[in-house]
């Protein structure tokens, strides 16, 4: 097999290890069908733009402020960041919800992508191709683990892992809906980090499966639910620990995995605790979706993991 290479740039300064996506394969190295990710390679074949801020364009988030303090915009070549990639064969995928706050920012990082991409696209209506998000996710278990090993044992009912971000509109009410929760002694565990100090939680984890493979339900509210492209790693780690999760978010997931396979947070008020609450009671709504979940779990590990979105569009070129 003619396997080709597939290197990565990004602006989360966090995604700098070596093995970035490696958990999502269950081959060693990155490999994925024809493909391998390898996101430091000197002179990959394709190249992966994902969430990537350009230098001397407008910011939508803080982070490259930091990674930029030490050089004006203006004096940062991008050429050697693409690693003699031709244009055709370069892919620039965002992430971050559409904010209304920072459309103009999301269109003007678009229009300069189109010099140097061949492949444009984003969770909204702006970009040159509105696309869902292939997957990633945030569980550190083997592949074979989440591919084939049967449910876990559930202990519990329901959890939610959340941040305290407050950056947004968005992310306020998902805070007010929280405090509505613990305010009414809805039973459910808390995780997360930077969670205000009236949070009744534990604190952070490391792994993501520990709070949520022990239990039968898992909330999964997104900071975006207001267009019909974007879903998030919410949706799947929740899945893919074989939750049944109740989502908060737009109707990309209905188009997406099977009927069944989630539960819809009517709203993030008084009606959506109560729906809560009357869910997580029995175990009975998980058991009956059951093989739903199963099901969604085999499309996001297989069909929408975004090494297989990244060896599909590798094809094109065969």
């Amino acid at each position: 097999m003619d396997r080709k290479t597939v290197g990565m740039i990004t602006s989360y300064p966090g995604v700098t290890q070596s093995d970035w996506l490696w958990h999502q394969t269950p081959h060693y190295f990155g490999v994925w069908g024809n493909i391998q990710m390898l996101i430091h390679h000197p002179k990959p074949d394709f190249l992966l733009m994902y969430q990537y801020d350009f230098p001397g364009a407008p910011q939508e988030q803080p982070w490259l402020e930091r990674l930029l303090s030490k050089k004006s915009p203006k004096q940062l070549d991008i050429q050697p960041n693409l690693r003699g990639v031709s244009k055709e064969q370069i892919v620039y995928l965002v992430r971050e919800p559409p904010f209304d706050k920072t459309l103009e920012n999301r269109k003007t990082g678009y229009a300069m992508a189109q010099q140097y991409c061949g492949y444009i696209s984003g969770p909204d209506d702006f970009a040159p191709v509105p696309e869902y998000m292939p997957a990633i996710w945030y569980l550190g278990n083997l592949f074979e683990e989440l591919d084939q090993a049967p449910p876990p044992e559930k202990a519990r009912s329901c959890s939610w892992i959340t941040s305290g971000i407050s950056r947004t509109e968005n992310h306020r009410k998902r805070l007010d809906f929280l405090k509505l929760l613990q305010d009414n002694d809805v039973q459910f565990d808390l995780y997360g980090r930077n969670l205000p100090q009236w949070a009744k939680a534990p604190g952070e984890l490391r792994g993501k499966w520990h709070g949520m493979a022990p239990y039968y339900y898992n909330l999964a509210i997104e900071n975006y639910a207001d267009n019909d492209w974007y879903v998030s790693e919410k949706l799947w780690d929740s899945l893919l620990a074989w939750c049944l999760p109740i989502y908060y978010g737009g109707p990309a997931a209905d188009k997406l995995l099977p009927p069944g396979s989630f539960l819809r947070l009517p709203s993030m008020d008084r009606k959506g605790l109560e729906f809560i609450q009357e869910t997580i009671a029995s175990p009975d709504a998980w058991h009956a979706a059951k093989d739903a979940i199963a099901e969604a779990r085999q499309i996001v590990l297989h069909k929408l993991n975004l090494l297989n979105w990244m060896s599909d569009f590798t094809k094109k070129f065969s």
